[in-house]
């Protein structure tokens, strides 16, 4: 070949060549290798870049809290009336009679909206990625994808425009996504388009395709272990152990007080062999367990032990997969893989953090919420058989399933996080079989990654989802009652041809969290309702309502003291100084208290129960062990917030009582 011909096959190739701008941006680094060893790059010892996210705080919903109105003057007319009914204060036109006791003021009614958003676009999308990172081949040998932080674009337009031109109020989310080749070592890192999220306006409101449509929040059962009685024999009971994500666990106790164990709701399996299998091997090591429980009519380990014919871990890995996978073939070996798989891998089981704060508030516990200690732990389910047994035996009282310390709120970031999963799993899935057919060389994460499905998940969501509402917009109270609904239906929630007289009715708990009265007449009375004005929600997703703190003593001061009646006798040697319900009129009264209490060595003066004007907000679990005064007692109370009164009108673990003030903790 002639080298004219040589030059002009170059020229031909040279023109085919794609320009440089027109090719995408990919970051390529080699891993620096003293000597190439192809089996074991360096980059298997990298350590993890730690996970980044750049949200602009534009794209936030913002919180615009309520501007208080100037106060007023007030007019001479006013001026003259009698003491008892002068006025304290006029605001907006309002004469106020009574001193403001702090809690009529509201941050915001649509608080939980906003704030439920905007730690989906931050913390709910950033536990999602890092839970399906790294993602690698089905070898596990050549490719491994890790995504390492996501940001957000500004909107091209703002909520008029939007609304006006029939567009959806979005942004372009975007993830820093690292491409590691295994067997080279080399690392390509690429900004890849994770698909548009809609965003939230400040008014707690979505904008999709031109139409404002409003998320409510969700009331459903909280993972947990809920304990109940049998229905066929009310005085054995049963538990069902439900997580965040995995196979439910249920134990019930039969006519016979045998224990078995139901997974997912497949055939039963006596109690003691899921014990063999999560490491007591023994029948002794099984009864030690249960050793400090007191039985009263039978044993109920026991009588399980006697019934069940198997002995060895082997045979128990064999019995219990048997049961869960009916004609496959069972070996030691597969049933172990399948069982740990199904209990101790983060992937396929977990118990969440609401679960864990649940059982650790139980039983005592102090375990952490760290992703290590969510998995199946072994630990609980002993204290959760414990239980059990002790409800069998008549100490203790079966769960209500309708306490609000039972059931939280899903908001509008848990129920967008939890579509949002369904689209990354289906993205994680195809980014695994691209693997295999790419080129190792040449492939990026662009290539890699599709986001239909996450896109596709999310337009569902908002168009067709049970819970994604027009707004009400006949008037602006519509509008707000709207945005503060509560339903029991939706996805993993309630039906209303399924919905007992038992959901729908008004609970002791709803006090303070949930209105009564304003629920739909029809097929969705009680399963739609609304939240009391001044309750909240907190980490967990309980609802909290607030309550005014009492207290029983004051610190040794004498102007603490002073002015306050005493809840105690005191002597000096034989002589009575001051007695039980004698008020301490003067500062000297008050130093004379205070030395003789000084002198037993007391820190505090016991006085008669009142109000600190603390305000504490309180979920219904821990309000069950409170008493709580009734809000009418106001009226009752000294200038110095002191209860007038001895004995007053309480509620006790929610059921109304007669209440020494002594035992009073709360007042409403």
């Amino acid at each position: 070949m002639t080298s004219k011909k040589k030059r002009a096959i170059r020229a031909s190739h040279a023109r085919k060549k794609v320009p440089i701008s027109k090719k995408k941006k990919v970051v390529q680094r080699k891993a620096s290798l003293k000597k190439p060893a192809p089996r074991q790059p360096r980059t298997k010892a990298r350590v993890r870049q730690k996970y980044e996210m750049d949200v602009p705080p534009s794209i936030l919903p913002q919180i615009h809290s309520n501007i208080p109105a100037p106060t007023g003057r007030i007019s001479t007319k006013l001026q003259a009336f009698a003491g008892s009914i002068l006025p304290k204060k006029i605001v907006d036109q309002r004469v106020y009679l009574v001193d403001d006791t702090g809690v009529s003021t509201v941050e915001s009614l649509i608080e939980m909206q906003l704030e439920s958003y905007k730690w989906f676009l931050t913390d709910g999308i950033k536990e999602l990625l890092e839970e399906i990172s790294p993602i690698s081949d089905f070898s596990g040998k050549k490719m491994e994808l890790r995504i390492l932080g996501h940001t957000f674009d500004l909107p091209k337009y703002d909520p008029p425009t939007c609304k006006r031109r029939n567009l959806t109020y979005e942004s372009a989310m975007k993830g820093h996504v690292q491409l590691i080749n295994k067997e080279t070592g080399e690392i390509k890192e690429q900004d890849v388009f994770l698909g548009s999220i809609p965003l939230m306006t400040d008014v707690g409101t979505f904008i999709i395709g031109g139409i404002e449509r409003v998320v409510v929040h969700q009331l459903v059962r909280s993972p947990g272990a809920f304990f109940s009685q049998m229905p066929d024999h009310p005085k054995y009971h049963a538990v069902k152990i439900i997580p965040k994500r995995g196979v439910w666990i249920e134990v019930e106790t039969d006519r016979k007080g045998i224990l078995t164990c139901k997974i997912d709701r497949k055939r039963k399996i006596p109690i003691t062999q899921m014990l063999r299998i999560f490491g007591y091997e023994t029948d002794e090591q099984i009864l030690d367990v249960f050793k400090d429980i007191e039985q009263k009519e039978r044993d109920f380990i026991l009588t399980t032990l006697e019934k069940d014919s198997v002995r060895t871990i082997q045979d128990a890995y064999q019995s219990i997969y048997r049961r869960i996978r009916p004609g496959d073939y069972a070996t030691p070996e597969n049933a172990k893989q399948l069982i740990d798989s199904m209990f101790f891998d983060f992937k396929k089981y977990d118990m969440g953090a609401i679960a864990r704060y649940k059982l650790n508030r139980r039983f005592g516990l102090d375990t952490p919420t760290a992703e290590e200690y969510r998995t199946f732990q072994v630990r609980d389910f002993m204290e959760i058989l414990r239980e059990l047994v002790r409800l069998n035996n008549g100490e203790g009282v079966a769960d209500d399933i309708d306490h609000l310390s039972n059931r939280r709120v899903r908001s509008v970031g848990e129920l967008v996080q939890n579509k949002y999963r369904v689209g990354v799993v289906r993205t994680e899935r195809i980014i695994k079989d691209r693997m295999m057919i790419m080129d190792l060389e040449t492939v990026t994460p662009t290539q890699l990654i599709n986001c239909r499905p996450i896109t596709a998940a999310m337009r569902e969501f908002f168009a067709s989802s049970q819970l994604s509402q027009f707004m009400d917009q006949t008037n602006c109270l519509s509008e707000l009652a709207h945005k503060r609904r509560l339903s029991a239906m939706g996805p993993g929630g309630l039906s209303r041809e399924r919905a007992s007289f038992d959901v729908r009715d008004v609970h002791q708990s709803h006090y303070g969290r949930i209105c009564p009265v304003a629920t739909p007449e029809g097929p969705n009375i009680g399963l739609v309702v609304h939240l009391a004005t001044f309750a909240r929600v907190n980490e967990y997703g309980f609802l909290k309502t607030p309550y005014r703190e009492v207290k029983h003593s004051v610190p040794l001061n004498p102007d603490r003291l002073h002015g306050r009646i005493l809840d105690v006798t005191l002597r000096d040697g034989h002589k009575v100084i001051f007695k039980e319900g004698e008020k301490v009129e003067t500062k000297r009264d008050a130093e004379r208290v205070i030395a003789l209490l000084k002198k037993e060595k007391k820190n505090a003066v016991p006085v008669r129960a009142y109000l600190t004007g603390h305000i504490e907000y309180l979920d219904a679990d821990q309000e069950r062990r409170l008493t709580v005064a009734q809000a009418q007692a106001a009226c009752e109370f000294s200038e110095t917030g002191e209860f007038l009164k001895t004995q007053i009108s309480a509620r006790k673990g929610g059921e109304p009582v007669f209440a020494h003030v002594r035992d009073v903790t709360h007042a409403d």
